[in-house]
């Protein structure tokens, strides 16, 4: 039978524990994990034939929803013209033009595969640049799977429970500091204890790997100011920002000027694609200009570049975030109504389209308070929103993501979903 059950124990005797991505399993959650079949729209069905309005998205990357029809159209032309050159196309200079077009702080750009590639990448860039061996992070804080990055991290590692992981060499773990998200005051004593020794401080500018968590007033600006004045480099990790909170990302809301942005999901209208840039003296230190060598069989794969050319330019019509933001505040705002009838504590934190319910009696403004969340009580929560076909994010620590495909009967049904779900979760000790 192809039921989920029986497809999730075939899984299991050939991927490693049944999926491509830890989060996936639903350990966090418990439960049967989903195997899904199709998705338009809004909504996700799997091969059990359930319907679900999914707030998944892939991860983010599907800010107009899945199968949109601009998408569509643009692989199929593209796949009869065919799917990996292994050459240069004209595709990748017109969506590298398009996203510098948007985003002031990128010179030059290089396509790559996936958002922990480009991460992975431009710290070596940011190395080979200031010739400095540290890099700071913020706890909580994922920048892909690349050692370095393995250090205090959040999202499938908060998950999972577990702080670093095996494999990384300690030697090299020692290269990554860490600092509390928002607390300057600890950044500038790491600086001062390792004057002229960081190369870059990378931060997601609103941190959505802990949970949402937006940066608390003037911590950006502070973060450039100690940058600048350390001649270190400030590196945004735009995987899920970019092109979410504002057409130019979030350094063009927020009126900050990183030297290196990392951008990916968006960027690719669902398709495999990440992308990092930057100042063109930076980024001209890399191969085959400079000596930071970097490759890829499939990088600009002209599949993901025009995905992402059919998805852009409709992101930038006149009054798409406005819309967008609206569905996601109503959803927030009803969401906190359904808390505060339950009795159940709980904060949520909005920046824009991206939104988490923490199970905290606390406001959560870094990845300590996050923590305090009742996990368990999460875990009851998203199975009975489940029941009643809507899918989160399987993870306390993950964002909500509303596209345009979400309609205001989807918020309605959203919200008294969850209206049943915490009540009958309230009565959790």
């Amino acid at each position: 039978m192809n039921n989920s059950f029986d497809l999730f124990a075939r899984a299991q005797k050939i991927l490693v524990g049944g999926v491509n991505s830890p989060v996936r399993a639903f350990r966090a959650v418990g439960g049967t994990p989903l195997i899904i079949e199709r998705g338009a729209g809004s909504r996700l069905w799997d091969v059990d034939g359930r319907e679900f309005i999914d707030y998944v998205c892939s991860w983010g990357a599907l800010i107009l929803g899945h199968a949109h029809a601009n998408v569509v159209r643009a692989v199929a032309d593209q796949a009869a013209r065919g799917t990996s050159y292994g050459m240069t196309s004209p595709l990748e200079i017109e969506l590298g033009e398009r996203i510098a077009g948007a985003l002031p702080s990128i010179e030059r750009i290089r396509f790559v595969s996936s958002g922990t590639e480009a991460t992975m990448s431009a710290v070596r860039v940011a190395r080979a640049f200031t010739g400095r061996d540290l890099i700071l992070k913020f706890e909580g804080g994922y920048h892909g799977h690349a050692d370095s990055f393995l250090v205090e991290a959040g999202s499938g590692l908060a998950t999972l429970g577990i702080s670093s992981s095996p494999g990384v060499p300690q030697a090299l773990a020692r290269l990554t500091l860490n600092a509390p998200f928002n607390d300057i005051a600890a950044v500038e004593s790491i600086f001062s204890q390792h004057k002229g020794k960081i190369a870059a401080i990378i931060v997601e500018p609103v941190a959505a790997n802990m949970g949402v968590v937006s940066p608390a007033p003037e911590f950006l600006a502070a973060l450039r100011r100690t940058t600048e004045t350390d001649r270190a480099l400030l590196i945004f990790d735009e995987v899920i920002t970019g092109f979410r909170l504002a057409y130019g990302g979030a350094q063009t809301s927020l009126g900050i000027r990183p030297d290196i942005t990392v951008l990916g999901k968006i960027i690719g209208g669902g398709l495999p694609v990440a992308a990092y840039g930057g100042r063109r003296e930076i980024m001209e230190t890399i191969a085959p200009l400079g000596s930071v060598y970097q490759a890829g069989t499939l990088s600009g794969n002209p599949l993901a570049m025009r995905a992402g050319l059919a998805t852009l330019p409709l992101l930038e019509g006149h009054g798409f975030y406005a819309a967008l933001n609206a569905k996601a505040a109503r959803l927030t705002e009803g969401l906190r109504a359904a808390l505060a009838e339950s009795g159940v504590p709980g904060e949520i934190n909005i920046s824009g389209s991206l939104l988490t319910l923490f199970f905290v009696p606390s406001p959560v403004r870094d990845y300590t308070g996050a923590k305090r969340s009742d996990t368990a009580r999460f875990a009851a929560f998203f199975r009975e929103m489940l029941a009643h076909g809507i899918l989160l994010p399987p993870s306390q620590f993950e964002a909500m993501f509303v596209s345009a495909a979400h309609t205001d009967d989807d918020i309605d049904r959203t919200i008294d979903a969850a209206r049943a779900s915490l009540r009958a979760v309230s009565t959790r000790k």
